[in-house]
């Protein structure tokens, strides 16, 4: 089509002819998926397994890049083929506006002429003879003109209208014409220029430039394609809804959406894990291509944690490590990112751990925590095999730049913590929506002040859904009194606090400001709550914070020794939670390891064997754990 499109071509468009094209590249889209499966998954599998040597690994590398190419191919072809689509859908809309009219017409026995006039008869009488008002024609009125040309006027006033009653049928009918017409005109300029975009450059490489063109063309078509795909997308219902709807769909629905909204797909919770795994591994792609093409800190940084996952998702898994699912990840914010070690839909023994204060989509993040949910996995798959532990960074944690260490509101109270509950509970809802399991076993775990987001989060109407225990490591507090409020039964609350961590017997906010220095007591609390967790915290932490380090640690009021700074101590006896034994840590400066060495420790089996192994047989539902006694 082109700029002069007329009535009679849209009303003679073939719109079908579009979809078939577009089935067309839906079907190259899912052969290069195809193709790229059986190169990752059967191809890659075999060599590395059966062959060693350069050989093998230059072999291996072209496999690598034929496997990269295969997914920009499935990419790109599902792209043009939902752009296709999305065509098809507004043209038709037009076309149907366009034969309503004409129809209308024909019933009474108008005339539209080539140009999207429209004749009238006789109609109505004279009022002065009785005689018949003569018939005419008119043509159609651009939208917001509230009439086209009849009898004329002087300028400057309205055109006189034709007493004729059939001429406002007809001017209402060419309206209506010229308004399908224009509207098919814009959408065929709009889905002209978004065609002309997916293209792909010469050669066979595909590198992060590749991906940050990609990433272009993904936006590209997100906004022509919104009337057709995006209101369907049951965002605001529940994660069983949701599912509900995403089971109910066509295959090719599902192609399109994961196509054009991996972003949205990906991160709804509700939907197979398997699914928003493969969404999210393309959307992985695209957001590293798009932050290719940013040289802010922010991006930069979040590019490096991406990176690092993308490199750990292409990796073999290590021995006793189950696959890794790509639960969910963006840029919004610090960043997000939700890694499972396991399928959480068919492992019966799931795990959800929230990390704490500096956490953000860096390369930290990427190796540190991430690698806490490995070893978790690893370790309770030693008593379960059915077991799949996830690290969910679904909210953005408070951070700490070196410029605000004495006035760190985010960590000093709540507001990070309740907002990351509601999202942590939305995503746990998704979690026992999609398990397949009669009676899963879900453990929800916090460390730092991911602790306190799981202790606010506990504590909402109607707690952790799904969860049967919860687990807390190097807690400052979860703003509750006992354990009892926690929502499943106090005897499921389990408490792992080493002597030597500081972040545990954090000053209570009465005693900070007893000290005499309340803002540098506040401010030293924002110093430890996290520390050790690597990324823009481990630098803060010298001199004069270490002292103030030492002060918090060695502090305690004699009025209430079980009160911390988020409320009563979780390892306190009066809070009444299981506490089972971890190691004591190394001390904080003196024993030369850094600030809080002991608040690092708690999920690494090398450094504290006891520790990983009571969280993994808590996650397991194992039991035999190995107690420790009450603060």
């Amino acid at each position: 089509m082109t700029a002069v499109l007329t009535w009679q071509q849209l009303r003679d468009l073939k719109y079908a002819e579009l979809q078939d094209a577009a089935d067309g590249w839906a079907e190259v889209s899912n052969r290069a998926d195809a193709a790229r499966d059986m190169v990752s998954n059967e191809m890659t599998n075999t060599l590395t397994e059966s062959q060693k040597g350069e050989a093998a690994s230059a072999a291996l590398s072209r496999l690598k890049r034929l496997d990269r190419n295969f997914e920009y191919l499935s990419t790109e072809c599902g792209l043009i083929r939902t752009t296709l689509n999305s065509l098809a859908f507004e043209l038709s809309g037009s076309q149907a506006r366009l034969k309503g009219a004409l129809e209308e017409a024909v019933n009474l026995k108008f005339t539209v002429h080539p140009d999207g006039s429209v004749s009238y008869p006789t109609g109505g009488e004279n009022l002065t003879d009785g005689t018949p008002l003569p018939g005419g024609s008119t043509t159609g009125s651009p939208v917001g003109t509230p009439y086209g040309p009849t009898l004329g006027a002087t300028s400057g006033a309205p055109p006189l209208t034709p007493p004729n009653p059939n001429h406002a049928k007809a001017q209402d009918i060419a309206d209506r014409i010229l308004h399908a017409v224009n509207e098919a005109r814009e959408t065929d300029r709009r889905f002209n220029e978004t065609l002309a975009k997916l293209k792909a450059a010469p050669g066979l490489t595909v590198d992060t430039k590749t991906w940050t063109d990609a990433a272009a063309d993904a936006a590209a078509v997100r906004g022509v394609a919104d009337d057709y795909l995006r209101g369907g997308i049951p965002q605001a219902k529940s994660p069983a809804e949701r599912g509900a709807w995403w089971a109910g769909l066509t295959e090719e629905q599902r192609q399109e959406y994961l196509a054009v909204y991996p972003d949205v797909i990906g991160n709804l919770d509700g939907i197979p894990a398997k699914t928003r795994d493969a969404a999210n591994r393309d959307n992985l792609q695209l957001l590293i291509g798009k932050l290719e093409g940013q040289n802010s800190e922010k991006a930069q940084t979040q590019l490096a944690g991406l990176k690092s996952i993308d490199h750990q998702l292409r990796a073999d898994p290590a021995d006793g490590v189950p696959p890794m699912y790509l639960l969910g990840i963006g840029d919004q914010g610090n960043g997000r990112a939700i890694v499972s070690f396991g399928n959480p839909d068919t492992s019966r023994n799931v795990s959800a751990y929230v990390p704490g204060l500096g956490t953000a989509l860096d390369e930290s993040f990427a190796t540190n925590d991430v690698q806490r949910a490995r070893d978790t996995a690893k370790d309770a798959r030693a008593y379960d095999k059915s077991s799949a532990s996830i690290v969910w960074l679904g909210y953005d944690a408070p951070q700490l730049p070196a410029e605000r260490l004495a006035d760190n509101a985010g960590v000093m109270f709540d507001h990070d913590a309740k907002a990351g509950a509601s999202a942590y509970n939305a995503f746990m809802a998704g979690l026992s929506s999609t398990n397949q399991n009669a009676d899963p076993h879900i453990t929800a775990i916090g460390h730092s002040y991911g602790s306190f987001t799981v202790g606010q989060a506990a504590q909402q109407s109607g707690g952790i859904p799904g969860a049967d225990d919860i687990v807390l490591l190097g807690s400052p507090g979860t703003g509750a009194e006992s354990a009892k409020e926690l929502g499943v039964g106090q005897g499921h609350v389990y408490v792992g606090a080493a002597e030597n961590d500081p972040v545990t017997m954090m000053p209570s906010k009465d005693e900070s400001s007893a000290l005499g220095a309340g803002l540098a007591g506040g401010g030293s609390a924002g110093l430890v709550l996290g520390l050790g967790m690597g990324g823009p915290v481990g630098g803060l932490v010298g001199g004069a914070a270490g002292g103030m380090v030492g002060g918090i640690a060695g502090f305690r009021s004699s009025e209430d020794e079980s009160e911390i700074w988020f409320g009563t101590d979780p390892a306190h006896k009066d809070f009444g939670a299981t506490r089972f034994k971890v190691d004591d840590g190394a001390r904080p400066f003196v024993d030369g390891q850094g600030a809080t060495p002991a608040h690092s420790n708690y999920f690494n089996p090398e450094e504290d064997p006891d520790s990983a192994d009571n969280i993994a047989r808590i996650v397991a539902e194992k039991g035999g754990l190995t107690i420790q006694e009450h603060r």
